[in-house]
């Protein structure tokens, strides 16, 4: 018979994934003792010593004695969770490569609190707790991406883990107002074999081959794993714009109906090899290069049709589009470890990226006839290096003291050209651009445990920014900005007595959101058809960082077969909010609606995340072998400097949930599993004129594992089988002037069929 006790949790875990207020479920559970101070002390020193990184692992309680074994695996994901101070989601290459993805976003938009913004299948920004971009901090290996990276670029094969830390930490950036994600690549001592990677996609009958390897080995104290993918993606888009202009009394005025139809063709290439030397001595050498390169070449037919009895712009229009984009990247990083455990480590790296893009445009009449031709043309280079230094060592029995410092360097010379029928666009047409940013930083952190149940985390970073930039030719000018942040970080965590498995973590943090740099000092983006719904957009070199203060504070509950069941809640303040307004200016061409940024005030906004993961044998050990997989996450927020209702942080959601199962057939190499993925429609207010429309996002994935072997299996996978419409939407009220815009775009079923061999 099925004791009370697994009915009860098994309820509440499932309840508290999908619990929409502020509440954390209580939960009964057995009486367990925790080990002493010292036998924790001891159990960490074994598995950080211990070679290949051995685990400690609790065993049943016994006369009241707490029992510790270690053994030779590397710690579980879901324990270097449970005994991070800072609070950190890992996820491991199970998780990676659970559903097969393409992409990493496809990953991180099941993970707890993380939304991606865009249609489905065709990437966009990564958000966590539904704010938007420039809020989530990204980084690889610890270093933040180089100017102009997707995370969409990177293959999940040549990822080892992804890092969540819904906190800053003095170590990293603290540009993470909403969290951070980290990408660990892949590290050679983890894998033994030789992987090979096959599979080929289908979405509306159009084929999208990749290839992936990873190669390791070692010769003597050297070790090495070369990894690296080849793909080809083929797309179409159709998407369907519906335009009106009404007057305060409601009467139409202008009426248009666009509609695009764009056929895309992009090849790639990714390489991420990984390179490691261990010295006599003990000191370690690791070199990681990264290396991509991809091209783009599309062709769009678009219509226009308007009011009758108004002159419309164009009727029909056809344009060929091409971009390149390489990024090279090199991270270096030296350890030295000294007799009396402390640590040194020297890291230096540096990117170089190069974006070339070029489209022309021809507009048509309704008689065929060529009203103008419209070419852009865009060259980007981009470079930087950065150095740092790491020193830490452990002060007494509970002390762990960590002093870094940062240094960042980064140049970019941008030239574009915009041309109608070979007259410039707009003024700065064809000007250069130059701008470099220097970035200082310095941190120092204590990791410390105050008692059994009690463990702390206190840093502080000084972080400073410095941006330049000058433009040649008609409108030659130079302008800076340059900003400094203090960002004071307080972590802890309370092992609660009597129940081992259960925590409650705290969290006090400053942090912060820099301009980006098209922000500060972009030449003007110009809109083909400008309107207030579609204007143009420019930069604002006067801009402030944002700065926010934080509170995070969260339960955990860990079961014994790696699962657990979590809550978390978080505010927000935020100052100097960064907003874009639009409004309506003379330039050099006459009158046009231009979107520039700028601060705005004080916004504030808050949530609960909640999470159940766990196998269903943990509450019925005859059941099926099932494993479940869920997260909600609720969200509030406010700008106050803009008339509510909806004066939301900008692109933040109400609320997004997850859903996910995987079963293991029983006497059969088989597992199938899906995953549900829903973020609800919602308005925001972006101005006192203009509200932003996002219409409903679900996607269903599903997937069938057949293992033939060991080292042969044989992956189909279906993503987006829903195939929702993608709705968005602006309306802008000024001047007695209504326009609204609603963007309908289609998305497509993909599927995919995978062949992983080990060799």
């Amino acid at each position: 018979m099925i004791s009370n006790f697994r009915l009860n949790t098994l309820a509440l875990a499932i309840g508290s994934a999908f619990c929409s207020g502020f509440c954390i479920p209580l939960l009964a559970y057995a009486q367990t003792g925790l080990p002493s101070e010292s036998v924790k002390r001891e159990a960490d020193a074994l598995t950080l010593d211990a070679k290949p990184n051995a685990a400690a692992k609790e065993v049943p309680v016994k006369d009241g004695i707490q029992n510790v074994t270690i053994s030779g695996g590397r710690q579980s994901d879901t324990d270097v969770r449970r005994q991070s101070i800072a609070g950190k989601m890992i996820f491991g290459r199970e998780e990676l490569d659970r559903s097969g993805d393409s992409s990493i976003g496809e990953i991180l938009k099941r993970l707890p609190g993380v939304t991606i913004g865009g249609r489905a299948g065709r990437g966009g920004d990564i958000r966590m707790r539904g704010m938007g971009s420039g809020y989530t901090q990204i980084l690889i290996n610890g270093e933040r991406a180089p100017r102009g990276f997707s995370m969409d670029s990177l293959s999940p094969d040549q990822v080892e883990r992804i890092e969540v830390m819904r906190g800053p930490v003095a170590e990293y950036s603290t540009q993470a107002i909403a969290g951070t994600i980290n990408v660990v690549l892949r590290e050679e001592f983890k894998q033994k074999d030789v992987e090979l990677k096959l599979s080929e996609s289908f979405e509306q009958g159009r084929g999208a081959p990749n290839i992936s390897f990873t190669y390791p080995g070692h010769a003597g104290e050297f070790s090495y794993a070369l990894s690296g993918s080849v793909y080809r993606n083929q797309q179409r888009d159709e998407v369907a714009t519906h335009n009106t202009q009404s007057d305060s009394q409601g009467q139409i005025s202008l009426e248009q109906d666009i509609t695009d139809e764009t056929t895309r063709h992009t090849n790639g290439i990714q390489f991420t090899p990984r390179f490691s030397y261990r010295f006599e001595g003990g000191d370690t050498l690791m070199f990681q290069p990264f290396i991509m390169n991809s091209r783009s070449d599309s062709r769009t037919r678009s219509e226009l049709l308007q009011t009758p009895g108004t002159q419309a712009e164009y009727v029909n229009a056809s344009a060929v589009a091409s971009a390149e984009n390489s990024l090279a990247r090199g991270f270096a990083n030296w350890q030295h470890k000294s007799a009396d455990n402390a640590k040194f480590n020297l890291k230096l790296g540096g990117a170089l990226g190069q974006m070339d893009s070029s489209s022309l445009r021809n507009q048509y009449d309704a008689g065929g006839k060529l009203l103008n031709t419209i070419s852009d043309l865009n060259n980007t280079r981009d470079s930087s290096l950065n150095a740092g230094a790491k020193y830490s060592r452990p002060l007494g029995e509970s002390h762990t003291l960590a002093a870094g410092l940062e240094l960042e360097s980064g140049e970019r010379s941008q030239t574009r050209g915009s041309l109608n029928n070979g007259m410039p666009q707009f003024a700065d047409s064809g000007d250069n651009l130059n701008a470099s940013t220097r970035r200082i930083a310095a941190f120092v952190q204590d990791e410390f445990d105050i008692d059994a149940q009690w463990s702390a985390y206190a840093g502080l970073r000084w972080e400073g920014i410095r941006t330049a930039s000058t433009t040649s030719g008609a409108s030659s000018q130079t302008v800076g900005n340059a900003s400094a942040v203090w960002s004071p970080v307080l972590h802890a965590v309370w092992r609660i007595p009597g129940a081992s498995k259960d925590q409650i973590r705290a969290s006090v943090t400053r942090s912060y959101r820099a301009p980006t740099l098209n922000d500060l000092i972009a030449t003007p983006s110009i809109s083909s058809l400008n309107s207030p719904t579609k204007p143009d957009r420019t930069g604002n070199p006067a801009l402030k960082p944002e700065l926010s203060t934080g509170l995070d504070l969260s339960y955990e509950h860990y079961l014994t077969r790696a699962g657990i069941v979590s809550a978390n809640l978080f505010v927000r303040s935020i100052d100097q909010l960064i907003r874009r307004r639009t409004q309506l200016l003379d330039t050099a061409s006459g009158p046009r609606w231009v979107s520039s940024p700028l601060n705005l005030g004080h916004a504030t906004t808050s949530g609960v995340e909640l999470e159940a993961k766990f196998q269903f044998q943990e509450f019925f050990p005859e059941g099926p072998a099932i494993d479940f997989r869920s997260n909600y996450s609720h969200f509030w927020s406010k700008v106050d400097d803009i008339r509510g209702p909806d004066n939301r942080l900008d692109q933040q959601p109400a609320q997004t949930a997850n859903l996910g199962l995987d079963y293991r057939a029983s006497g059969l190499p088989l597992t199938l599993g899906g995953s549900l993925n829903w973020t609800p429609a919602y308005e925001t207010q972006s101005s006192d004129t203009q509200l932003s429309i996002t219409g409903v996002k679900r996607q269903l994935d599903l997937y069938g594992l057949w293992k033939f072997s060991p080292a042969v299996q044989l992956r189909l996978s279906a993503n987006n089988l829903l195939a929702d419409d993608s709705l968005s939407g602006s309306v802008v009220t000024t001047g007695g002037v209504n326009q609204q815009s609603i963007v309908s775009a289609r998305t497509y079923a993909t599927w995919t069929i995978r062949l992983e061999i080990k060799i």
